[in-house]
């Protein structure tokens, strides 16, 4: 009989770390590996951020903090969804949380009963399926188009709700395909969602910051009818450069935040107080190197985007979001290349020409991978150059 719980057996390790690991594995052993395959921005934590968490170290504030949130990061979230979204919080409507993962499993695993669905677009974040299976909800995936630069339409969220749906998840701009909603795209999904009073939202804003080509950030609780029943998550890891500060954050209704704080409390407790206090003042202080950071990323994406275009096989969509790109690799799987997968694809991309990357079955769609171009330029030309040669090598 096995030790492991049924429960734990009903999910898989995440690809993107299992992809990473086999890359740190090869460059042990000496190989020059690109990684393209890990979410998280090559820039460090702006210095007054360090200085903040300095100070509070120095000042002694290294003991336990309230469950989910001090009262000071709570505050600096309030006036973060009123400065930038519009929106109004009390202090009891804010979950503070170890990393924006563990905001979404929490209200996840204090809301989803078994036979409970949740809608989740696909492509998709790849942890988003296994959290609901943790909890003993069933995902339904709906697989999105690149016709509609893979969202989902009023159409299909329309079809796929049914008498089971607990929630939906929408993530704009979307990890892996950087694709996002315009206002007006919300506002219609809206309109389907006002006539089922029953379903709730979790809107996965954690790249809200990182947007090109003047794209208007807009997120589904400013629509006014559908606030009440939205949880909004979000955090400091990706648009100020903290990812391993693991601070992340949500605003809701209070009874699921109330909810998702009971289990936090039997779980990890509060998050770093050293953390919540850098936290503050990433939120409160200077937002100028957002910008400056944006465009460097934007000029990555449009030179990542224009070179895998360049390659005779390959196609890959401009997103308006985020650091990834998710081009389309279908047409070198088959018997001629005897690539059978995605899968098959990227690992034989990265053990013959070392460049790490996460087939597109991972998030759920079949025939594309994903490229974080969170890296150099320097990175980029090479990687580049290495996928174009790897791709001729198919022809």
């Amino acid at each position: 009989m096995s030790i492991v719980s049924n429960s734990l057996k009903r999910i898989k390790p995440s690809p993107t770390i299992t992809v990473t690991q086999k890359a740190i594995e090869l460059k042990a052993a000496g190989k020059d590996v690109i990684g393209l395959s890990m979410g998280e921005p090559d820039f460090d934590t702006p210095d007054n951020i360090k200085r903040a968490a300095i100070d509070a170290i120095n000042r002694g504030e290294t003991k336990y903090t309230s469950v989910d949130g001090t009262p000071a990061l709570k505050t600096a979230i309030v006036g973060k969804f009123k400065r930038e979204n519009n929106l109004d919080y009390s202090l009891e409507q804010i979950s503070v949380g170890t990393g924006g993962k563990q905001i979404i499993f929490n209200a996840i695993l204090a809301t989803v009963n078994p036979g409970d669905e949740v809608i989740i677009p696909a492509p998709h974040w790849v942890s988003y399926p296994d959290i609901v299976l943790l909890a003993g909800g069933t995902p339904k995936i709906v697989k999105c188009s690149d016709k509609n630069n893979f969202k989902i339409t009023p159409d299909e969220l329309g079809k796929s709700i049914t008498d089971k749906t607990k929630w939906i998840i929408i993530n704009s701009p979307s990890n892996p395909t950087g694709s996002c909603y315009t206002q007006k795209e919300l506002e219609a999904l809206g309109e389907v969602l006002k006539k089922k009073e029953n379903v709730f939202i979790l809107s996965d804003d954690i790249y809200e910051h990182l947007t090109y080509d003047d794209f208007e950030f807009f997120t589904i609780a400013q629509i006014k009818e559908l606030k009440d029943r939205t949880l909004t998550m979000n955090g400091v890891s990706k648009s100020y450069a903290m990812t391993g500060w693991r601070i992340g954050y949500g605003a809701g209704p209070k009874d699921i935040i109330k909810a998702m704080a009971k289990l936090q409390s039997q779980s990890t407790t509060n998050p770093s107080s050293i953390s919540q206090a850098a936290a503050v003042e990433a939120l409160n202080g200077t937002q100028d190197f957002i910008k400056i950071r944006s465009e460097s990323f934007k000029e990555r994406r449009d030179f990542v985007v224009k070179n895998l275009n360049n390659i005779k096989g390959l196609s890959c969509l401009k997103p308006n979001g985020a650091f990834y790109v998710f081009p389309n690799c279908q047409k070198f799987l088959g018997p001629k290349t005897k690539l059978k997968t995605d899968k098959d694809f990227v690992e034989k991309l990265l053990e013959e020409y070392l460049v790490a990357t996460v087939q597109g079955s991972a998030f759920g769609l079949d025939g594309y991978f994903r490229i974080s171009y969170a890296t150099s330029m320097d990175n980029l030309k090479k990687a580049l150059e290495r996928i174009k040669s790897f791709c001729e090598s198919l022809s």
